[in-house]
């Protein structure tokens, strides 16, 4: 577990070196700020590391906003950290400025050769929503442009990289626009953006967007507020089955994963094939939390979803 004493601490990713370590990238904001709702335009990205998932040592931050004028010199939000086959670590990010208010999100990165120092690649966002498929900008339909969370990850094939991203289809009701937004690259830093790999079903927007294959099936996890989805039930974390990591995915078709205060979480690999979810405690009691979780030993079957498995229990049909 995770909790800060003077920060909030929220959406989280992580990655393990090669001593097996695991580093934890995390959105933090200062308590002082009293009202939670806040945080989102002071967040910056604090970064701690592990041995065991549990007890975590705070390190430097990563990533901070930039200096203004900028299009990250707002806040910076959540993303993923993979290594390239040249041995570097490339931590992808949203970021939002305040030219614009904080309501036009696009994606950027930063590298770094030890996990522990990062530089900015350039000055300009990596990957930005195309509106041949996306919803730009309309406060008319939904009160942000949605365009962040990317979850990187190498083609099942061996042909480049793909891009997740939370996003949303130019048609069909404002409230239930969310698609899984898709871009690919062939070197983890010239993005191409495409289709996105879902349709509307009935989410406003999908968030932080993850794949994994656990227990032998392609997953596809997200996360939605019940004030975002137009659907009538109030889950906030799904689980949708694929063919394969790379999609399409049928959102229609999302399991909810029950958790009463869990929100954001990750699918984290542990020894012998056994998976974890790690994310933030939101609201409990009517007050935010803020705080990251242990890892919650989960285990997939098509009878049942994705359902929690206690600690020491087998991971087996």
């Amino acid at each position: 577990m995770l909790r800060l004493a003077d920060h909030w601490v929220w959406d989280s990713w992580y990655a393990q070196d090669d001593t097996g370590l695991w580093h934890m990238f995390f959105l933090r904001a200062s308590r002082a700020l009293h009202d939670p709702h806040r945080r989102h335009h002071r967040a910056t990205i604090g970064h701690a590391v592990s041995t065991d998932l549990r007890s975590w040592r705070l390190v430097a931050d990563a990533v901070v906003p930039a200096d203004a004028p900028a299009w990250d010199d707002l806040a910076t939000w959540t993303g993923c950290t993979v290594r390239g086959p040249d041995g570097r670590w490339y931590l992808y990010y949203t970021g939002v400025s305040r030219a614009e208010n904080g309501l036009v999100q696009r994606i950027g990165l930063a590298v770094s050769d030890d996990l522990t120092t990062w530089h900015r690649h350039g000055t300009d966002p990596i990957v930005q929503a195309h509106p041949t498929w996306y919803e730009l900008l309309d406060r008319d339909l939904w009160y942000e442009q949605a365009w962040r969370d990317p979850w990187v990850f190498p083609d099942p094939d061996g042909e480049g990289w793909h891009m997740l991203i939370t996003a949303r289809a130019n048609t069909g009701a404002a409230d239930a626009r969310g698609v899984v937004g898709h871009a690919t690259s062939p070197d983890l830093v010239t993005w191409t953006v495409q289709p996105p790999l879902s349709a509307p079903a009935g989410f406003g927007h999908l968030e932080v967007p993850q794949v994994a294959v656990v227990d032998g099936q392609p997953l596809l996890l997200f996360s939605t507020d019940a004030t975002s989805s137009a659907r009538s039930d109030d889950h906030r974390i799904w689980v949708v089955p694929g063919a394969s990591v790379s999609g399409p995915w049928d959102v229609a078709s999302a399991q909810p994963f029950a958790h009463p205060h869990l929100y954001a979480p990750r699918l984290v690999p542990g020894p012998a094939g056994v998976w974890s979810l790690i994310g933030f405690l939101d609201h409990v009691d009517g007050t935010f939390v803020g705080e990251i979780t242990d890892p919650v030993p989960v285990r997939y079957r098509a009878s049942t979803g994705l359902i929690g498995n206690p600690v020491g229990a087998a991971a087996t049909g």
